[in-house]
């Protein structure tokens, strides 16, 4: 794959979804949308999952008849750049999306990256769409990022509670090493100890560069843990959940927001079985709201396949983000778009916006309601994150 890549519309959807009249966009302006993320290495599948909600949202509003700001209508362009996972390559993919293209705010699915646009973002006059959980974030005082994902801290205590009562009080920690990991890591030990638990190992690894995660598994085994905290993109994710059942590993899991239940066990050949007990992120397509339900079957005409919560929370922010430049009157001034965000979100209709994001904190974080996964019986069941209850 190019190093640089660019998405007009929904280009990975294929070139049926491309054929537009250029009539219709004869007196049109081009609006550039910028997205920075992995498009190769062990993250890439992760990268595309975002991009694709983007995209699919862009060709909405296109074959809508594009987007009317101020008197004036634009057709959107995402402009979609690979940095490898790496946070110098999105800041050097940033600068160019926003000299060259003029992008009024660049999406980027992952915190490394956003971190480091954190630096110039607001001199350089553009919005961070963030996608990631992070709750430090939006905690820095940046006047221009809008933290997509609601904060990860919410789901602490429902993670905690399910797999300790389920396996026992023994942790360890075998997640990532990249930054998004370390954050989680840095929540989640130190409230399992704080409800009674132990961590028994910490052994992060590097998830986005090896594939063989046996040493590494190996190494928190050996401890002996009840539940063992996983997550990186979902690919990876699932292999380390192997390699630890491999070893005979029988408790449960803690699998980190950015991995999916529904993604890693397609990995794992739809073998339920090995994710059996594991905790995360409802998967989408077992969410009954009426905005997931609308947006799953034409995420699978327009890509063939099931989205997963990556792809519905870049659809709505675009969604909201597009609605909040209507209410702004301009595509260009980035104070102005970022202070509409929150009326733009609570004004979305549930067939634009499946992830339920209803409004957008002071700081710029995302305020939705929190739905959790855990697979029981060789099937996901929803559990309430509020209250821990498991559903049928």
């Amino acid at each position: 794959m190019n190093a640089t890549r660019r998405t007009i519309l929904a280009g990975t959807a294929g070139a049926a979804m491309l054929a537009m009249s250029g009539a219709a966009f004869a007196q049109q302006e081009t609006l550039t949308i910028g997205w920075t993320g992995p498009l190769s290495g062990g993250a890439a599948l992760y990268g595309k999952n975002t991009l694709s909600g983007l995209e699919l949202a862009a060709k909405e509003i296109n074959d809508g008849g594009g987007l009317e700001v101020g008197g004036k209508k634009y057709k959107i362009e995402i402009v979609a750049l690979d940095d490898k996972y790496s946070p110098s390559e999105a800041a050097v993919n940033a600068k160019r999306l926003r000299s060259q293209y003029k992008a009024p705010i660049v999406f980027c699915p992952h915190s490394g990256g956003n971190f480091a646009m954190q630096a110039f973002n607001e001199q350089d006059g553009f919005i961070i769409g963030a996608y990631t959980s992070v709750p430090q974030m939006t905690e820095r005082g940046n006047k221009l990022t809008l933290r997509i994902p609601p904060s990860f801290a919410g789901y602490i205590d429902p993670f905690i509670k399910t797999e300790m009562t389920a396996f026992g009080k023994k942790l360890g920690m075998a997640g990532a090493d990249h930054d998004y990991a370390k954050a989680w890591a840095a929540l989640i030990g130190p409230a399992w100890k704080a409800a009674g638990g132990q961590v028994v190992a910490e052994n992060p690894m590097s998830y986005n560069k090896d594939t063989d995660f046996y040493s590494g598994v190996s190494r928190v085994i050996a401890a002996s843990p009840d539940v063992m905290f996983v997550g990186g993109a979902s690919e990876p994710t699932a292999l380390v959940v192997k390699q630890a059942r491999e070893l005979g590993f029988q408790g449960g899991f803690i699998v980190m927001d950015q991995a999916k239940l529904d993604e890693m066990a397609a990995v794992l050949g739809n073998d339920m079985s090995l994710l059996e007990g594991a905790i995360g992120t409802l998967p989408l397509i077992h969410d009954s709201r009426p905005g997931a339900k609308s947006f799953v079957p034409k995420y699978r005409k327009a890509y063939n396949r099931d989205p997963g919560t990556e792809a519905s929370l870049n659809y709505t922010s675009l969604n909201g983000v597009t609605e909040a430049m209507k209410l702004a009157g301009t595509v260009t001034d980035a104070t102005a778009i970022h202070a509409k965000l929150s009326e733009a979100f609570g004004k979305l209709p549930a067939e634009r916006n499946p992830s339920n994001i209803n409004s957008v904190d002071p700081k710029g974080g995302s305020n939705a309601v929190l739905v959790v996964g855990l697979v029981k019986g060789g099937k996901v069941v929803p559990v309430d994150a509020a209250s821990g209850a498991i559903g049928n």
